[in-house]
């Protein structure tokens, strides 16, 4: 039997409930990679015709969270960015997604964007699911058909995002 949107969502709440701090996000991300590897849930939630790039599916009226679709036909090469306030679960279903977590050098302020360099390059494969804390860095390199869920703390369309830029290199 597939697990549906509600299950999803019951059980992200139930987690979320037990633990508000990174252990429960944890458990999301357990919860997220079971979804991912389920052919019938991808097939209902992840169409093109729908989360092209992204669809709400979900959003929690108590906590805010939202589960969201989101599907790239063609290479998409993501900035490096955060989620500002929010926090986020990126699950891979269909796809490789090249995910590069960035360090920031410089501290911005204001207008003045914080200054980030790459730290770490790995990639997000079927059934993998990586949670984001608020303030991480990180960028998303997808160079054709991907489809994931993504879980938002929050409604990432009312959270104004911070504003960062990768540093330019200096050769010595």
């Amino acid at each position: 039997m597939a697990y549906t949107l509600e299950q999803l969502s019951d059980d992200i709440r139930a987690a979320l409930k037990a633990d508000p701090g990174v252990g429960g996000k944890q458990a999301v991300v357990k919860l997220v990679s079971k979804v991912l590897l389920d052919k019938d849930f991808v097939e209902k939630h992840l169409r093109a015709e729908d989360c092209k790039p992204r669809k709400v599916l979900y959003e929690d009226p108590e906590l805010g969270f939202c589960v969201c679709g989101h599907v790239y036909e063609k290479p998409a090469h993501g900035a490096p960015h955060d989620h500002g306030s929010s926090w986020a679960i990126y699950g891979l279903a269909v796809g490789d997604t090249e995910m590069t977590d960035w360090r920031i050098v410089r501290k911005g302020d204001g207008e003045t964007p914080s200054l980030v360099e790459p730290e770490k390059v790995y990639v997000l494969r079927p059934g993998d699911a990586h949670f984001y804390d608020v303030g991480v860095v990180h960028s998303p390199k997808r160079d054709g058909l991907t489809k994931l869920v993504r879980i938002e703390g929050a409604n990432l369309d009312r959270i104004k995002r911070s504003n960062i830029k990768a540093a330019a290199k200096v050769d010595a």
